[in-house]
Order: structure tokens, then C-alpha cells, then sequence
């Protein structure tokens, strides 16, 4: 079990930034609500090598650590909808800049770009 945000020492920021963003999905789950809401189903589909129980424990998670909100509308069925919080949008960017490097740097290891290439700024 994950240590609490609010438990968590004085660390380097990296390291602190890491204990909330840690996690083989989270950062393509943020990465998928930048878009806009998204219910549970779509997420799933879009993150095609999640589990059920991996993606309801990341969700739980960012939504633990302020970074995702959870609205449930009673209907039947129920629906429940995942969006970014305020806080969760100030890692548009970032996300968006992950996104790119990733795309760069599997180019770079398929050798389609020489060594020595930076990603483009």
C-alpha cells in the first residue's frame, strides 16, 4: 500500500512529484482526460492494456491525490465520470511534453533518428 501525499518526508521534488505520478498508468490516464470527461468504459478503451482492477486503483488514486474527480449520477444503470481537477490540468503541459519526448525517443531507439538528435523545442 501506497504511503499518504500528506505522510509523505521532505524529499527532492522529483522524488515527491513521483510518488503521486508513479505508476505504469497514471500519466496515460491524465493524458487521456486532458481531452475532456471520460466514463470508466472509455478509459479502458482507450488504455487497451489495463485491467479493470489496475485502472480503479489508479483512478482511485489520482482521485485520492486531488488530481481527478469522480461524479456518480444515480440513474440506472448508474454512470460514473472521471475528469481532471484544477490541479490535475496544471500537468497539461508536462503530460503533452512526455507525449512528445516518448514519440521521439521511440524513433530515436528504432534508429530512425542519429545519435546526438535532441527532441525538437
Amino acid at each position: 500500500m501506497r504511503s499518504k501525499v500528506e505522510d509523505s518526508p521532505d524529499q527532492c521534488a522529483v522524488e515527491f512529484a513521483m510518488e503521486i505520478l508513479g505508476g505504469r498508468w497514471k500519466l496515460a490516464i491524465l493524458k487521456q482526460l486532458v481531452a475532456g470527461t471520460h466514463r470508466f468504459g472509455e478509459l479502458r478503451r482507450a488504455l487497451p492494456g489495463v485491467t479493470q482492477r489496475m485502472l480503479t486503483r489508479q483512478l482511485r488514486e489520482l482521485e485520492e491525490d486531488g488530481l481527478v474527480s469522480r461524479t456518480v449520477y444515480r440513474e440506472v444503470p448508474p454512470r460514473v465520470e472521471y475528469a481532471l481537477t484544477d490541479v490535475g490540468h496544471s500537468l497539461d503541459a508536462i503530460t503533452a511534453e512526455l507525449d512528445k519526448w516518448g514519440h521521439w525517443y521511440r524513433e530515436r531507439v528504432r534508429g530512425a533518428v542519429p545519435s546526438g538528435s535532441r527532441p525538437a523545442e
